[in-house]
């Protein structure tokens, strides 16, 4: 049984790092809006503010929007309260909803940050590919009657890897100071009546990888031809795009930082479609 780690906190406090899980689908996103709107940010800081008896302020690797659901997201906190990693993780999660949850904290360097210096950020967006709708993954996934074939939408994603002009699939509010990103990885397979995109990038746009989605699933319907991934980078323009996937089929898979940092390993499963979706 491994140790528990008791953090010992400095004139000046510590920095905690956390693993973030949750079920998008009735928050209005990550990131902390005025009172009486629910964020995953705020149900955090109001939690952790309960285990370290003072206010936290927590930043996040990635903000998720409404209805798009964090499997790996990572967060940070500095505070001058002294916990161990379980106390983080247990206190938090008995303060949490039964939609959110810490898998994970740990003490980290002042350097850490979990927006700034992580290395890559993995997303995973499913596809729900059957005549009718399912009451089961409603809000986990997006519904698409027609028939996509997947080979064809992987064949397509292939344009758009590596370093690029990205404007074409970022939203028209995305606040980024530049649209240049390094998509590294990009997956399409099918499983039973299930689509599984995965992409990995250094960074993500506002609804990048929903309106990447949403541009592969009319390739896959027959609707464009393969080409037309090239021709919509080229354009740079988002309203020759197509149209934004829904959010719920959108989750944070994981975030990945320098090994110095020590972050714990965490599993980037999820249930799949070859075991849930029947028809």
């Amino acid at each position: 049984m491994a140790p528990i780690r008791q953090n010992v906190a400095g004139a000046d406090g510590v920095r905690i790092a956390v693993g973030v899980q949750y079920d998008g689908a009735h928050f209005r996103g990550w990131q902390a809006q005025q009172p009486g709107v629910r964020t995953v940010q705020t149900c955090l800081e109001q939690a952790l503010a309960k285990v370290a008896a003072h206010p936290v302020r927590l930043a996040c690797a990635g903000r998720t929007d409404a209805g798009v659901h964090g499997v790996g997201q990572v967060a940070h906190f500095d505070t001058t309260a002294v916990r161990s990693d379980r106390a983080w993780v247990l206190g938090g999660n008995a303060n949490l909803p039964d939609d959110l949850s810490l898998s994970w904290a740990c003490a980290v360097p002042d350097e850490f940050h979990a927006r700034f210096t992580a290395l890559a950020r993995r997303y995973r967006y499913l596809i729900l590919n059957q005549p009718h709708r399912s009451a089961l993954w409603q809000g986990r996934a997006a519904w698409h009657y027609r028939p996509l074939d997947a080979a064809r939408m992987a064949e397509a994603g292939q344009a758009l890897l590596g370093e690029h002009d990205f404007s074409a699939f970022r939203a028209a509010q995305c606040q980024a100071r530049h649209p240049i990103r390094e998509l590294r990885e990009l997956t399409v397979q099918r499983r039973g009546n299930g689509i599984i995109l995965e992409v990995e990038a250094n960074g993500f746009l506002q609804h990048m990888v929903r309106n990447i989605a949403g541009v592969l699933m009319a390739i896959g319907v027959g609707e464009r031809p393969v080409e037309w991934v090239q021709e919509v980078l080229a354009q740079r323009d988002r309203t020759q795009g197509g149209v934004t996937a829904p959010a719920a089929g959108l989750y944070l898979l994981a975030v990945r930082y320098p090994e110095r940092f020590g972050l714990p390993t965490v599993a980037e499963t999820m249930p799949g479609f070859g075991e849930w979706v029947t028809g």
